[in-house]
This record gives structure tokens, C-alpha cells and sequence, in this order.
């Protein structure tokens, strides 16, 4: 979770024998109250020549976190299969739920103000797009 270097395989690694393209990731929103959440689409198309599968992953990202939190934190992911040419949006809601972490004085989990990054890809090290928000 705190890794700096490289892992051998990273998280969602794998092959195939297409190629897929990333539009823009939108939010609904550019700031969430606590309570709140927000939803975050991208587009992905099928940019090779044969039919495939993909797994679209969702990570977060605490741009201002006041204690050592992950790098980036797999929130959601979906597998479309497309066919070659063909797009599809991929929706994701994020609940401000989401973006809290356990904390040891309250003993409770909590979730912090401040500047966070949705990130999208094929994997963990294939991030495609991304888009800040702010957390009140």
C-alpha cells in the first residue's frame, strides 16, 4: 500500500489481444461535503482490431491527508467487453464514505477535508485519466 518502487506485477496486471483508449474522466461535482458523494465517468473505447475485455479500475487518492495514507486506493472497478471500435461510458459513485480511514484516537473512521484525486485505468501502474476534487 505505501510502495515507492516498482512491484513485479502490479495490481491488475495482465494482457490482451486488443488496445483500449481512456476519454476524459468527469465528476458531477468539484467539491463533496462529508456526507455527500459524487459520480465519476469515463469513457473507453476498443481501439485495436479484435474484441476484448476490460477491467476498468477506480483509485482515490488523498492529496492533504494528515497521517501516512496509501499511495492510491482501488474504490471500484467494472469489466465491459467491447467490440472493436465500440465505446461505452463507465460510470462510478463515490460516497464520501469511500475516502475515510480508521482513526486510532476517535475510534472511528473518518473522513478528512481537503484536495483528492480519482484516478482511472487498466491497472494500478496504467493510470489513463484522473480529476481532483475537494472534500469539505
Amino acid at each position: 500500500m505505501y510502495l515507492r518502487g516498482e512491484p513485479l506485477f502490479a495490481f491488475g496486471h495482465g494482457l490482451s489481444y486488443t488496445t483500449f483508449k481512456y476519454g476524459e474522466l468527469n465528476l458531477t461535482a468539484k467539491q463533496l461535503g462529508r456526507a455527500g458523494s459524487l459520480t465519476a465517468t469515463v469513457e473507453v473505447t476498443n481501439s485495436g482490431q479484435r474484441s476484448g475485455d476490460e477491467v476498468v479500475q477506480l483509485y482515490v487518492r488523498d492529496l492533504e491527508a494528515s497521517v501516512k495514507r496509501p499511495i492510491k486506493e482501488l474504490r471500484g472497478f467494472e469489466r465491459i467487453r467491447l467490440q472493436p471500435g465500440e465505446s461505452r461510458k463507465v460510470t462510478f459513485t463515490v460516497p464520501a464514505a469511500k475516502l475515510a480511514f480508521y482513526d486510532e484516537p476517535r475510534h472511528d473512521f473518518v473522513v478528512e477535508p481537503g484536495e483528492f484525486e480519482i484516478q482511472v485505468g487498466s491497472s494500478s501502474e496504467d493510470i489513463r485519466s484522473h480529476a481532483r476534487f475537494e472534500v469539505q
